[in-house]
């Protein structure tokens, strides 16, 4: 296998399983596609239905063969059942080598390893947590991982890089002609953001709901002219309640939480916080206490903001609600506050995939930014960021947004403290990377706080009172000395069992398979 080295320095090989790769080489630095893929006429002639009885009626109509590409979303979280219920009636008809293109894999769906063993899913596109993740770590898929962003899973569609077959909507609510919203019914989980792309550009799409409602369905999340068929089932398409997970509760470790005060301190030091400020956060529990404490700093300063982005939770809605912004654009709902905040306020607006985050679109609303506070994994010496890959090289989950809103915001900030356990979280090279340090500003520990020189607010910030700055070497070797030393390196076998794409479809780097 041939090798070539890209810009933040990785090995990335010319080709693998026949597809041509190209590397990172920075921010325009790519051939870039001129045009749109074609997308399938789709005809429905005055007395033809589309309401089908059964997911098995429905894969007998799509035509879905051995070797296509399956689409579906993870707006459920960890309490989507749809994915499940859909590829276990796929294997019972023995189609095989199926590319599996979902927004997001997450532990609830662990029931597909074994249709990754038998050889049902050979390939998969999308960020990947749980077992399904653990077992590609340990070499089961036998194709390949892509990994993408949000932004970037947008792309590939829309540029016909990932080209869907069939997509399969789990919707809340539908009416017979396939308009279909995410916000009503019991089984509600907020926007579709993520399936607008799939509903637009996959040949066949199927919308699954278990609440069945007269023409016309109101809202209309996704519109009848981009849905073929529509299936009523009994089993639930998704429980809402798995939609909060740990990970979208704000922290109380008062670590944590001064970490979140001093992410705020250098907000307003960047001279960003003023009227029409903008942001976004991860929905992890130091980002949560950010925004709470934003909040707070805002009403001192009397500011209003011009609108907050995510990923939506209870505390941007808060926001919403007392005046700090006017707006909130919201691609997937991270609790049950945010889905009703969808439903009842009309300053609260849904917006797909490619809305939010499409590098190769008019623009992308990541693009107007001001602020966004993420995590990581890792960073290393160069800013780069990891959040794939675990300390002993497994793969934990996805990109998501990093990428695109590190990217496209004004200012970004990572926040985490710097040890998790016994491992350092700053080291010299992280094992994968996920979004490079051309993109990342500040870094900000619990022991102090690194500045990217290559910042436009170096200057500014570099003269703010009561923050302990250091060199983000300084920190790694804290790290360090608080663990006993650099970790050892971690074992790998030569197998590829994954590549990272940046946003624009270039290889930032690839995820080995773990040597046991």
């Amino acid at each position: 296998m041939e090798f070539t080295e890209n810009i933040v320095g990785r090995k990335i090989p010319k080709k693998i399983n026949g597809r041509k790769l190209q590397p990172f080489m920075g921010l325009g630095q790519y051939t870039m596609p001129t045009h749109k893929a074609a997308t399938r006429i789709r005809r429905r002639l005055s007395g033809e239905t589309k309401l089908l009885q059964s997911i098995d009626e429905a894969i007998e109509k799509s035509e879905l063969k051995s070797g296509m590409t399956i689409s579906f979303h993870h707006h459920f979280r960890g309490g989507d059942n749809l994915m499940n219920l859909v590829i276990k009636k796929i294997a019972e008809k023995g189609i095989k080598n199926i590319t599996l293109a979902p927004s997001s894999i997450h532990p609830v769906h662990a029931p597909l390893v074994k249709y990754v063993e038998d050889g049902t899913i050979t390939n998969i596109c999308c960020g990947v947590t749980g077992p399904v993740g653990d077992a590609i770590s340990r070499g089961k898929l036998k194709g390949i991982l892509t990994v993408r962003s949000h932004g970037g899973r947008a792309r590939s569609i829309e540029d016909g890089d990932c080209r869907i077959d069939v997509a399969f909507i789990g919707a809340p609510t539908a009416d017979e002609f396939g308009n279909l919203n995410g916000v009503d019914g019991k089984q509600a989980c907020g926007p579709l953001g993520y399936m607008v792309p799939d509903a637009q550009f996959a040949d066949m799409v199927i919308a699954v709901t278990n609440n069945l409602v007269p023409f016309p369905c109101n809202n209309i999340f996704i519109n009848q002219n981009h849905v073929d068929y529509v299936v009523k089932i009994k089993e639930p398409i998704g429980n809402p309640d798995g939609i909060v997970s740990g990970t979208t509760r704000i922290t109380r470790d008062p670590i944590r939480l001064g970490i979140a005060k001093t992410c705020v301190k250098v907000i307003e030091g960047s001279g960003l916080l003023k009227d029409r400020f903008s942001f976004q956060s991860g929905a992890g529990g130091i980002t949560l206490a950010v925004t709470k404490f934003l909040s707070e700093r805002m009403k001192d300063l009397d500011i209003k903001g011009s609108f907050g982005m995510g990923g939506s939770t209870s505390a941007l809605v808060e926001m919403l609600e007392s005046g700090l912004f006017t707006r909130i654009l919201d691609v997937q709902a991270f609790d049950k506050v945010a889905i009703q905040s969808l439903k009842n306020n009309p300053n609260h607006i849904g917006i797909g995939a490619s809305q939010y985050a499409n590098i190769h679109s008019s623009g992308a609303a990541v693009n107007v930014l001001d602020t966004v506070v993420l995590g990581a994994t890792e960073v290393d010496i160069n800013f780069n960021v990891n959040v794939v890959t675990e300390s002993d090289g497994r793969i934990l989950h996805g990109i998501g947004g990093h990428q695109d809103t590190s990217e496209g915001a004004k200012l970004t900030i990572v926040a985490l403290p710097l040890l998790r356990g016994r491992n350092p979280v700053i080291i010299d090279r992280v094992t994968t990377v996920t979004s490079p340090g051309m993109n990342i500003d500040v870094v900000v520990t619990d022991y102090g706080v690194a500045v990217n020189p290559e910042c436009k607010f170096y200057n500014k910030l570099m003269k703010l009172k009561g923050i302990n700055y250091m060199k983000i070497e300084e920190l790694r070797d804290i790290a360090y000395e608080l663990v006993g030393g650099a970790p050892d390196p971690i074992p790998f076998e030569e197998r590829i069992v994954a590549i990272i794409e940046h946003r624009d479809g270039t290889i930032l780097d690839v995820v080995c398979q773990i040597k046991e």
